[in-house]
């Protein structure tokens, strides 16, 4: 037990002792039958007398918060717990520097959400606004299995720092997966991370400093623009249309505004769900090296296509150097795996390596080790033809539903795989005015103003996630949805 001692004090150390162990105790962090350590252990622990640690001892059991067994030691009591600090609205009691951090759009917007959802008090909610797929989908039991597999074999080592890039099986692996998807590569270009988002600051926190530009589309993925945000990098959007990123318009912002970074989704967009189409992808590798700006290309969900035809990954097109890829397996796979990886060739690998090194020394060897023995080529492809199957079929549903139940002056491109829809209500309604409405009526999206640069945000957008949700519950959520527009119609 570690107690911080201060013998230059004017209160005595079997008091200090006395006063620290009662703070644990009525604050529940002592829990009840809690033994607490013999008196000499303590004392010696401590540096101190054990007549001290006694003397502490005995108050406590005077003070009626701990018990002595004979020949077994020294307990502690079942006590009311401290109440809780009392706060005013402005938070005045918190220290001045707590009171004076920055708020966080993007995160409270997302969670502003959800409790907004939990507090209308709906039997059966509806949430369209998740960023995940659906992890009642995942095989949980053969994972489970797959994990104890993996501490039989692999004992101790399993629970070990492990390699700091990232197990070299799961690397390899990877490898092989990528390759399937038309992008080579070698394990010693894979860095593993704790999910792309890692990745994405890893990235801009190597690249970047404050104050530096960072080219996005509008819109675009909004917890990395809050990421950018809060790393102190300024953001400049560069439009969209259904063919993904205006290239085209490139250019002319490179040439203004000197970007360190472009910040790019290609693939199934976040929150658009528009794919780039071929030849914005190769002019804009031209204008990349041309111009000497790295490209983050952020595949999160690459291999959730529905129909139309793959297109190759950016980095795939780099001749050397040019692209940094990010990608995951959390969306595809459970969110709780936090398991993303990314693709760097160069000086900047290792610079990456160690950032990530620096962030948390590494990730979690065990995960890493049962991932890379359920995920083999063979079974990863599987698992992703039964997902996209589902999924086409719940994208389906949502189309059928919202041309059902929703206005006819709402508009939205199906998407060709992906998460997300992208829709645009009519006559110039706010989806941020619409979702208080839609949470009463027991469902939520993802007001699209979230997604927009500052200065950009558009009203009359929304996200909806249509994997993390039955058929049934899509249908019953958007004829939720179409009576909350039409009420908010009749306001307007």
């Amino acid at each position: 037990m570690r107690i911080l001692l201060d013998r230059e004090s004017n209160l005595p150390l079997y008091r200090q002792i006395k006063d620290h162990l009662r703070q644990g105790i009525l604050s529940g962090s002592l829990a009840p039958e809690t033994r607490l350590p013999a008196c000499r252990q303590l004392a010696r622990d401590l540096g101190v007398n054990r007549i001290t640690v006694e003397n502490a001892y005995s108050e406590l059991e005077a003070d009626g918060l701990v018990f002595s067994r004979m020949g077994s030691g020294t307990y502690v009591l079942p006590s009311n717990p401290l109440p809780p600090v009392l706060k005013t609205e402005a938070g005045a009691s918190w220290p001045f520097w707590q009171q004076s951090l920055p708020g966080r759009n993007a995160v409270t917007k997302l969670a502003a959400t959800e409790e907004m959802l939990r507090a209308a008090g709906h039997p059966n909610p509806i949430n369209f606004a998740s960023g995940i797929s659906d992890s009642r989908h995942f095989p949980a039991e053969e994972f489970r299995k797959t994990l104890q597999a993996v501490m039989r074999r692999d004992g101790i080592a399993a629970m070990d720092y492990g390699e700091r890039n990232g197990y070299g099986p799961l690397r390899e692996g990877i490898t092989h997966i990528l390759a399937s998807q038309g992008l080579q590569t070698r394990p010693e270009n894979i860095l593993i991370t704790a999910g792309s988002q890692q990745a994405i600051s890893l990235v801009a926190q190597a690249l970047l400093k404050p104050e530096d530009v960072i080219l996005v589309e509008s819109p675009t993925y909004s917890i990395a623009m809050e990421l950018f945000r809060t790393l102190g990098f300024r953001l400049v959007g560069i439009p969209m249309d259904n063919q993904g990123m205006q290239v085209e318009k490139l250019e002319k912002l490179l040439q203004q505004h000197h970007p360190k970074l472009i910040y790019t989704i290609p693939n199934f967009h976040n929150p658009t769900g528009t794919c780039l189409n071929s030849a914005r992808r190769r002019q804009l590798i031209v204008l990349a090296d041309r111009y000497n700006v790295p490209i983050l290309e952020d595949d999160f969900v690459g291999d959730l296509r529905y129909e139309g035809r793959a297109q190759p990954s950016l980095k795939a097109l780099d001749p050397g150097g040019q692209v940094i890829y990010v990608s995951t397996f959390s969306k595809m796979l459970m969110p709780g795996l936090r398991v993303g990886f990314l693709v760097a060739d160069g000086p900047v690998y290792d610079s990456l390596f160690g950032l990530k090194r620096l962030s948390d020394l590494a990730s979690s060897t065990l995960i890493q080790r049962a991932l890379e023995a359920y995920v083999t080529v063979g079974r990863y492809q599987a698992y992703l033809r039964r997902s996209c199957q589902i999924f086409r079929t719940r994208r389906d549903a949502m189309v059928t539903a919202i041309n059902r139940y929703l206005p006819a002056g709402v508009s939205f491109d199906p998407p060709q795989g992906g998460l997300h829809l992208w829709l645009r209500l009519p006559d110039a309604l706010s989806s941020d005015e619409l979702l208080p409405l839609a949470c009463q009526a027991g469902v939520a999206f993802a007001p699209g103003s979230s997604y927009f640069p500052e200065g950009l945000e558009e009203q009359g957008w929304m996200r909806l996630n249509f994997v993390a949700s039955s058929v049934e519950e899509i249908e019953d959520g958007i004829k939720r949805l179409g009576k909350a527009i039409k009420q908010l119609q009749k306001r307007a």
